[in-house]
């Protein structure tokens, strides 16, 4: 029987799929780590809301209002222009927008300091009670500072059983187990990849393998095969857990599960080549956690994983959107809660690809084979 290179190929992947499920550290950064953190804002839920609101005005609202100048100030507030209505709603219903105060000017020719109405819609149940709050108070320290004998100019106007729109609820599970499904795929294809390749290489598993008749190519695509198996398992464990368990959106079901598998494979297939490139720079095996922390912890901390991007300084924000884990948290949240298709995201696809080929071409030149 004539030598089979696919067939030694599987052998590899075998092998290395058995090797990857001993590994103690791949276990924890790949499934274990995400899937603490999934627990606890599972079990934390809607009570987790980030206190930053993201609110617009209506069209007619007074803007010279002294109000307005406060809500606009306030840290905790991002004032948001729409000038196409659809986008607005669309907004809302996803849960990006948390609320429209409509700022009155006159009630009946009466001129008025301060009427206030708010219209929300149940994508953000966690946030518009806190809100509420917060535009309660700002209207009395205004009124009661400006007008102390006239406090009754001060009215804020909501009716939540006719001022929330009923949509579908956007969850805290909805946003941060995209985030950890990407921190994982991008903790197993940075150092799971480095680490692999250059055990390979110290304890001369490589030069054996040159030994036997399998090519080059098949011994990388072997190993990288356990390593994507090892990893889309993980990843069917991490969205079905968060579904059935916690409520995680997918919106279309069966076929946003195959899209977000999809997306993962491509997120792992890019990551990879982060991989490659720190297995051939380390000079040991003490200088691979460095190497690959310098590009997974500032992906972690500034690519969405937590906590919207959009509450980081301006300055910031350029920096955050750059990141690959950036492109495929969002593609993820996109795909699951919103209902979008791969290419409706193709922008964030592209880009993880555009990071891939520059990824891999790095790689090309630093990876060693012994």
């Amino acid at each position: 029987m004539p030598y089979s290179q696919i067939r030694a190929m599987f052998s590899i992947s075998r092998a290395s799929f058995r090797a990857i499920t001993r590994n103690p550290s791949a276990v924890i950064f790949s499934f274990i780590f995400p899937f603490i953190f999934i627990l606890v804002f599972g079990f934390i839920g809607d009570r987790a809301g980030m206190q930053h609101y993201n609110i617009s005005f209506s069209a007619q609202s007074d803007t010279s209002n002294p109000l307005y100048d406060m809500l606009k100030n306030n840290p905790s507030i991002s004032i948001a222009h729409y000038t196409d209505q659809n986008a607005r709603n669309k907004a809302m219903v996803k849960g990006e927008l948390h609320a429209v105060l409509d700022l009155e000017k006159k009630i009946n020719g009466i001129p008025t300091p301060y009427r206030l109405r708010m219209h929300t819609t149940s994508s953000n149940n966690d946030k518009w009670p806190q809100l509420q709050q917060l535009l309660i108070s700002s209207l009395n320290t205004l009124s009661d500072s400006q007008y102390p004998n006239r406090p009754q100019y001060a009215q804020f106007v909501f009716r939540p059983d006719k001022d929330v729109e009923q949509v579908r609820e956007y969850r805290t599970i909805d946003f941060i187990l995209p985030g950890q499904l990407g921190f994982s795929l991008l903790s197993a294809g940075v150092f799971g990849v480095a680490f692999m390749f250059f055990n390979l290489r110290n304890t001369l598993v490589l030069k054996r393998f040159f030994a036997t008749p399998i090519q080059r190519g098949y011994i990388i695509l072997g190993e990288g095969l356990s390593r994507v198996v090892f990893q889309l398992i993980t990843a069917v464990v991490i969205i079905l857990v968060g579904h059935f368990l916690f409520g995680f959106t997918l919106v279309h079901g069966f076929r946003t599960f195959l899209e977000m598998m999809l997306l993962s494979f491509i997120g792992l297939v890019v990551f990879m080549g982060f991989g490659f490139i720190v297995s051939g720079v380390a000079k040991s095996d003490s200088t691979i956690p460095p190497f690959a922390n310098l590009i997974t912890l500032p992906q972690f901390l500034l690519g969405g994983t937590f906590f919207s991007i959009d509450n980081f300084p301006n300055w910031l924000q350029p920096i955050s959107r750059a990141m690959p884990l950036t492109h495929i948290n969002s593609a993820m949240r996109k795909i699951a809660f919103e209902g979008l298709t791969l290419w409706d995201v193709r922008s964030e696809v592209g880009f993880l690809l555009l990071w891939g080929v520059a990824a891999y071409l790095v790689a090309i030149k630093v990876f060693k084979w012994e």
